[in-house]
């Protein structure tokens, strides 16, 4: 044991034996000990030193039948983009993601096996709202090379004022919501049934409801919540 800042006591006798030493903490060491854990339990919870992650579930805003909000937001390709762009598809899916969060991290061969699948008429969009000052691994730079190692191929665009998540109502990462052709929307909610970054899917949800939109079938359930990290907003 190491007895470092604690300091000897008068032996005495105790059942027969003489105990040579007992050992206390000294009060000054106490003192100076219950400093260091308060400085750093401020640096651990200080926001731009070490980040935590917030789970969140989706929310409504935007209801079954809302038209989707326009845009005009830059996108990986260093062009814009708009709702203007994507008018030739039989429908949209909006993904509202991010480069760090382990929840969307663990989502990105769904996303492109939605593009594999679905590319051809659905268009399918991610938007990164987050605020990359606090959190530099969402940058826009970030983007391009998440893009390139997770092989994203659909439209990857940042929405670095945070209008266009707040206008949809998107509140974590992923937040999907699917549009039809006349850009309402027909669903708001889960990729597949995969809640935690280390569970298997066993329920492919958005596959399921895109494929109901494209055979004008009726999707039961319109909102699905999503879950994983929250949105990182800007401080006001």
């Amino acid at each position: 044991m190491d007895w470092t800042g604690f300091e000897p006591m008068t032996p005495r006798v105790q059942g027969g034996y003489t105990t040579r030493l007992y050992y206390q903490p000294t009060r000054r060491r106490k003192g100076v000990r219950i400093l260091i854990v308060v400085f750093l339990a401020r640096i651990l919870f200080e926001k731009k030193s070490i980040p935590f992650m917030v789970l969140l579930e989706s929310q409504v805003k935007l209801k079954a039948g809302d038209v989707a909000p326009d845009f005009d937001l830059l996108g990986v390709d260093d062009n814009r983009h708009t709702l203007s762009d994507y008018k030739q598809y039989q429908g949209m899916l909006i993904i509202f993601m991010c480069n760090h969060c382990p929840y969307v991290k663990a989502k990105f061969e769904a996303f492109n096996e939605l593009y594999e699948k679905f590319g051809q008429n659905i268009a399918i969009i991610g938007i990164n709202s987050n605020d990359s000052t606090d959190y530099p691994e969402d940058s826009f730079e970030n983007m391009k090379k998440t893009s390139e190692e997770k092989g994203i191929k659909f439209d990857y665009l940042v929405d670095d004022t945070q209008d266009i998540a707040k206008k949809y109502g998107a509140m974590c990462t992923p937040d999907p919501f699917l549009f039809n052709k006349d850009g309402k929307l027909v669903f708001h909610g889960r990729i597949d049934n995969a809640m935690k970054p280390g569970d298997s899917a066993t329920e492919k949800t958005m596959i399921v409801n895109i494929e109901k939109m494209l055979s004008d079938e009726k999707i039961e359930k319109e909102f699905d919540p999503s879950i994983g990290c929250s949105i990182k907003w800007k401080e006001n």
